[in-house]
């Protein structure tokens, strides 16, 4: 088992970077002196740990625990605009989201990687605040950055700060949650309000200023899922989905391309905050495609499904959860909801693409 480095690369500091007016320049995503100095005076200092202060261009990390059973990574890109928004930015985002996706593998989140790709001329004020607020996000979770990369492209052929992580946990043995694994008459959970963060980047975007003001959902989910886990055999959880890009219709339509199943919904049990539903009726969208960064969607056997719920409400970050539908045995695989006026329609997918840089 490897052993985290004992001492740290000693890079060159140099002249001291200007975070005040300084900005991103080519020479910083070079390889010399100024990518040593903005490695050591920026990223160091908010994202520090023994494995990323060695310096290497790799990570030698301890191997998972004993009842590891399987490893499980995930990968994601995130550009979100504006980089900073109502409830995060693109720092925490990058965590959040990363970890959730393993998290909703039935997971246990270890480590993260990510690299950064910088536009000539960004501020390092605001680099300096989307990196500070990614190391806290990593020590929140308890999940550390241990390797990275950082490149500069030129000015106007990018767009301020994107940032690509890379996930990696381990998976208990017995544990099957995938989205092919939902079957007919499955409870179908989830954890809050529907819709917070498409809604809050929207109404940032259009200028709209609502009471009480709109903020982002985006959170970690990690120990939710854990409790979730706790609280039900392993057998009966299902799937897990964090509904983020195509929103709740997005994921059940992935969920039922993938099970050949069907969802039928009940408009009345789906949680939607009134300046939520507010966006959604000026700016004509639907509340079921926007996309959330802090809520789960679980789909657990009928036998689970009370102690399934109780178990989300009894955590702060489920304390809204509600069941919203159940599957359904249809060839067509269709997402249907049942109206509040006891009609019925076809929820499809989200088309075209609406919601830009949503994260």
């Amino acid at each position: 088992m490897s052993r985290p480095p004992r001492a740290g690369m000693a890079l060159p500091t140099g002249p001291r970077l200007d975070r005040r007016q300084g900005q991103v320049e080519l020479a910083h995503g070079a390889g010399g002196r100024a990518t040593a100095q903005l490695i050591a005076q920026l990223f160091w200092p908010a994202l520090d740990n023994p494995w990323l202060r060695a310096g290497d261009d790799a990570a030698a990390l301890p191997l998972p625990p004993p009842e590891a059973a399987e490893l499980v990574m995930a990968t994601d890109g995130h550009v979100v605009a504006p980089a900073e928004f109502p409830g995060g930015d693109l720092g925490r985002l990058a965590v959040y989201g990363t970890v959730n996706d393993v998290a909703m593998m039935g997971a246990e989140p270890l480590y993260l990687s990510a690299a950064f790709i910088l536009e000539e001329g960004t501020p390092l004020a605001l680099l300096q605040r989307l990196v500070r607020s990614m190391g806290e996000a990593a020590r929140q979770v308890g999940v550390p950055v241990v390797c990275g990369d950082t490149k500069v492209v030129e000015r106007g052929k990018g767009d301020g700060v994107f940032i690509a992580t890379t996930g990696v946990g381990w998976r208990a043995a017995g544990v099957r949650v995938g989205g092919a694994q939902a079957r007919s008459g499955d409870a179908v959970l989830l954890s809050g309000p529907l819709g917070d963060h498409g809604a809050a980047l929207l109404a940032h975007r259009a200028g709209l200023e609502l009471q009480p003001p709109l903020h982002s959902d985006s959170a970690p989910l990690h120990t939710l899922v854990r409790a979730l886990r706790q609280a039900v055999p392993p057998a009966a959880l299902h799937v897990l989905r964090d509904p983020t890009r195509g929103g709740l219709a997005g994921a059940l339509h992935e969920i039922a391309q993938a099970s050949g199943v069907g969802f039928e919904l009940q408009e009345a049990a789906i949680p939607v905050r009134p300046p939520v539903q507010a966006v959604c009726e000026l700016l004509g969208f639907d509340p079921l495609h926007l996309p959330c960064e802090g809520r789960l969607l679980a789909v657990v056997a009928p036998s689970a499904a009370e102690a399934a719920l109780a178990a989300l409400r009894a955590h702060p970050q489920g304390e809204g959860a509600a069941c919203i539908g159940r599957v359904t045995d249809d060839a067509l695989r269709l997402v249907q909801l049942r109206t509040r006026l006891g009609g019925r329609r076809v929820v499809d997918w989200l088309s075209g693409e609406p919601l830009p840089r949503i994260c």
